[in-house]
């Protein structure tokens, strides 16, 4: 098993409380792990990735809520209350940050 650092803008205790959740989960149901990946992943290209069967992980702030929404696992980890409330709070920040336009967008349109 390999388990990666988490990222330092996370709430340490929803996380650990997920990842211990899932991994009692696991050892409760015997679920099987899927076999480790020896290549270097990120040198392969998203149809390689794909064709060999590794599936992409979110790639903003709404795709991981939505992905988290539908996780019955979460759900019974965090209890229905924390979860409605992380949901609900992380969609006002998606919302909040969809509006803003960043120093990249300025430089790179404005400049026309």
């Amino acid at each position: 098993m390999e388990v990666r650092s988490l990222d330092s803008a996370t709430n340490p205790y929803l996380a650990f409380a997920v990842m211990l959740g899932a991994g009692l989960k696991g050892i409760e149901e015997g679920y099987e792990l899927p076999p480790g990946a020896e290549d270097d992943v990120w040198s392969l290209s998203s149809a390689e990735r794909r064709a060999m069967g590794y599936e992409a992980l979110p790639e903003n702030l709404s795709e991981a809520i939505d992905v988290m929404a539908g996780s019955e696992l979460v759900a019974e980890v965090l209890g229905e209350h924390v979860f409605d409330f992380f949901l609900r709070n992380k969609r006002a920040e998606w919302e909040q940050y969809r509006r803003e336009v960043t120093p990249y967008e300025r430089q790179r349109y404005l400049s026309l």
